[in-house]
């Protein structure tokens, strides 16, 4: 099967085609972001042409301008690095072209400014066909970096991270990015690459380098930034100060002794030569480096596996000040790395990447942490299977392709991961090692490790790869719901929405929705044979952080003759609203729409008053475990079931370990679960039954089970009700499958 993905979408009719003419034939765009279109224009010639899409970010490109043609056979049109001159090739330095005769130099004034502004407005080139753009950063890494294999490839990955890098740089609004990459990716020398870029041309300026420990950041300034300038041609180089090849710092300024050296030799005056002034160094790792600094650029590399004490979130509180005077951004990081496991770096990295998430910003137009986030998968950039016009070879091909270097590529990148996973199958941590190193989707970017679940991770691994497999066709709709015409206690309706709250899978027919029953003034679920609700809620709007957990509820159906799904959860909610009444108007308009029972938390329990007050004590469930007279006299107020008894935590880790038993990944008959809510697939895999407070959705999904479940739990009521021995099973999920500790 033909498999096709794209990494950016091409927008149409963004701007009026004859206001687009106009503006072009006047250079009316200005390089930045446009309010106007909610896009960033990278053109830096007036004119733009193709509109896209990468990552949410909406980009305008220059318009075509005389691409070039390597051969008018379509086949034979990529990539090629263009011959040095050798005549230029001998010329080592500013002061070398100085001695040259008039008439060479006269020779070779129109090349050089032609490299200048290929360096400056990016370059046009026919790719298989294609008019392709590629950013002046992305020319010179192609061009003039001199990277460990030599020159580097061209891909169509590569070339597409430029373009979001380019439309970091130029949006106001913006620190930087930060790139989620697979290893081997490439980012080290782009990045590396770019800081020699920007440095040869900004004066008075300074660029910095952190990397997971000080001697990576050292070897990444000795080892790749350092060739690339030494390797420049001579019409790039700034006049250098001190060695050739530091180790600590690389200073483009005037070196006074060469040039006190230099005059005593010739015995002239020499006119004044200004230096740029502008350094490049390295730090040590730590949540200070580089404060109170300014920086231009800094290249964040690792970003994803500083280990503790060290911490990526505290860095970046410290280090986004040196890129900014007042409200001002003036200067960017370029942030880049794998993810470790999350307990070892990977989970600071995992929270700053999403919070550089370009469509939830704040109302100055920045994301939460100031970076824009960017995820290449790894089918994109996996060395090996990138064919001569650096497009991947994805599947199998039935005809004879080539890499670059000219060695034939006979197996499709993906077929070659899956044949990879599928070897490490049974040892769990291994392939979750392997897809944080080599990621198809962010999911596997941020998978952890298996060693302190007391669940069975591989069913739960299980339906997560099968969920992202089907990521287009699951049927989940996001969205909120509201009463109709605003009148509460009336009818309630869903309605989609991509920012909505609630994410839902299965909606009952019309004939089951709102199906509320009054008895004796008190409102009951009519549903309550279908299915039912749990919810891990909270009683305070703000918290000092800012931060606090977040409120969960889950539906869950249960086997029924209705027109329902059997055991199936159908909604979820992760959400904290600006203020608590908010989130318990959600829960209970979701009641009423599906019209079944919860079983929820009582000790927090201002939304199970809330329900009283609004007349829907109802719809919230006892504790299953007593019988009414054994209740106290709050619970047989307000219902819902403590979360401090031992017995009550072992019930509800052995409710969940249960359903993912029955219902979760590979079933016996070869068929796959339908729980489609990776997010609460992914807490249950990192779930600690002793710190059970941080774990909002499987708090409310074990509830669910539990009210679903609720005649496990019942008492005898004509013998002493005897303490619950409900133990949960613990699992070794190292080596072959997942096996019970007994």
């Amino acid at each position: 099967m033909k498999y096709n993905q794209t990494l950016y979408k091409e927008l149409e009719e963004v701007v009026n085609e004859k206001l687009l003419k106009k503006e072009n034939k006047n250079k009316k765009w200005k390089y930045g972001y446009n309010e106007d279109y909610d896009f960033i224009v990278i053109s830096k010639t007036g004119k733009i042409g193709q509109i896209i899409e990468i990552q949410n970010l909406r980009i305008a490109l220059p318009a075509i301008d005389k691409p070039f043609k390597r051969s008018e056979r379509k086949a034979e049109q990529y990539w090629e690095k263009q011959e040095y001159p050798s005549d230029l090739s001998k010329i080592k330095s500013r002061f070398d072209w100085d001695e040259y005769p008039s008439e060479f130099k006269e020779k070779w004034y129109d090349y050089i400014d032609e490299e200048f502004k290929r360096r400056s407005d990016g370059y046009w080139f026919f790719n298989n066909g294609k008019p392709t753009y590629i950013t002046g950063s992305h020319y010179m890494y192609l061009q003039w970096s001199k990277i460990d294999v030599g020159a580097p490839d061209y891909r169509e990955s590569n070339r597409l991270f430029f373009i979001f890098w380019e439309a970091c740089k130029a949006d106001d609004r913006c620190y930087g990015m930060c790139y989620l990459k697979n290893r081997r990716s490439g980012f080290s020398f782009m990045s590396s690459a770019e800081l020699v870029n920007q440095a040869t041309i900004s004066s008075d300026a300074r660029f910095g380098i952190l990397s997971k420990t000080g001697a990576d950041a050292k070897k990444m300034f000795t080892d790749k930034v350092v060739p690339i300038s030494v390797n420049y041609p001579f019409f790039f180089k700034p006049i250098q100060d001190g060695m050739d090849r530091p180790k600590t710092e690389l200073a483009y300024r005037v070196p006074a002794s060469k040039l006190t050296r230099r005059k005593l030799e010739t015995n002239e005056q020499l006119k004044e030569l200004q230096g740029l002034d502008t350094t490049i160094d390295w730090k040590n790792t730590g949540d200070n480096s580089y404060d109170g600094e300014k920086l231009k650029i800094l290249a964040h590399d690792e970003s994803g596996k500083w280990e503790r004490p060290d911490n990526i979130l505290n860095n970046w509180r410290v280090t986004k000040t040196t890129l900014r005077l007042g409200r001002r951004i003036v200067g960017k990081c370029m942030m880049g790395s794998t993810s470790n496991a999350l307990d070892k770096g990977g989970d600071n990295f995992k929270k700053l990447y999403n919070a550089s998430d370009v469509t939830k910003r704040n109302r100055n137009g920045q994301t939460k942490s100031g970076l824009y986030s960017l995820f290449i998968p790894m089918e994109w950039n996996y060395e090996g299977f990138i064919d001569e016009y650096g497009v991947p070879v994805f599947t199998t091909p039935d005809t004879d392709v080539f890499a670059p270097d000219g060695e034939l590529i006979d197996i499709g990148v993906i077929d070659n991961w899956q044949n990879e996973a599928d070897g490490l199958k049974d040892d769990q941590d291994a392939l979750n090692e392997f897809y944080r190193q080599f990621p198809r989707t962010e999911e596997h970017a941020f998978r952890d490790e298996t060693k302190n679940s007391i669940f069975n991770l591989v069913k739960i691994y299980e339906q997560i790869d099968y969920n992202e497999e089907l990521s287009s066709s699951l049927g989940i709709t996001q969205g909120n719901f509201q009463w109709v015409n605003g009148i509460k206690d009336t009818q309630v309706i869903f309605y989609p929405d991509p920012k909505g709250r609630f994410k839902v899978s299965w909606v009952p027919p019309q004939q089951l929705q709102n199906r509320v029953v009054l008895k004796n003034g008190i409102k009951y679920p009519g549903n309550e044979h279908m299915g039912a609700f749990g919810c891990d809620s909270y009683d305070i709007s703000g918290t000092v952080d800012g931060e606090g957990s977040k409120g969960a509820l889950h539906g869950l159906t249960k086997f029924s003759m209705e027109d329902a799904p059997a055991n199936s959860f159908f909604l979820e909610y992760l959400s904290r609203p600006p203020t608590a009444e908010i989130f318990f108007e959600d829960v209970l308009m979701a009641l009423v729409f599906y019209s079944m029972p919860l079983l929820a938390e009582n000790n927090k329990p201002r939304l199970l008053y809330y329900l009283r007050r609004r007349g829907y004590r109802g719809f919230s469930m006892n504790r299953p475990d007593k019988v009414w007279n054994k209740l106290s006299v709050a619970e047989k107020e307000i219902g819902g079931i403590p979360n401090s008894s031992e017995d009550i935590k072992q019930a509800h880790a052995a409710a969940i370990e249960m359903y993912i038993q029955d219902h979760v990944g590979m079933k016996q008959d070869g068929t796959f679960g339908d729980l489609y809510f990776n997010s609460l697939l992914n807490d249950w895999a990192k779930f600690d039954i002793n710190k059970r407070t941080k774990f909002d959705a499987t708090i409310s999904s074990g509830l669910a089970i539990m009210a679903n479940n609720k005649h496990l739990y019942t008492p005898n009521a004509k013998i002493e009700k005897q303490k619950l021995n409900i133990n949960i099973a613990r699992y070794r999920n190292t080596g072959n499958n997942s096996q019970i500790i007994k």
